[in-house]
């Protein structure tokens, strides 16, 4: 699995894995299943590192669909806010050096 701009930039951790997926789907919400398995990480893993994440206010509970319990990122928490800002800042600075490398070679 090839590193993302945020987790090169950020270190490879867990953590860093769940917030970069969360970050990218900020929109929808999810299972804690699909959290692990599109974080690439086991489910173990996310058991160990999910109550902080509730408790800091990372991710909230959206809604039940049957009994899964469905979760997002919080876009609300303020800290949460300049880390989309800075996911964001990165991804377009990488569009930006692609498009010029692109219009060199032209």
């Amino acid at each position: 699995m090839k590193k993302s701009l945020f987790a090169e930039f950020m270190g490879d951790s867990p953590v860093i894995r769940v917030l970069d997926y969360l970050l990218t789907e900020r929109e929808l919400d999810f299972s804690i299943t699909d959290i692990a398995e599109n974080a690439g990480i086991g489910r173990a893993t996310l058991y160990r590192i999910w109550d902080d994440l509730i408790k800091n206010e990372i991710i909230i509970h959206t809604r039940y669909i049957g009994k899964a319990k469905l979760f997002k990122l919080n876009v609300e928490n303020s800290k949460i806010k300049k880390l989309i800002e800075m996911h964001d800042m990165l991804t377009l600075d990488e569009l930006r050096k692609r498009s010029e490398k692109i219009v060199v070679a032209h």
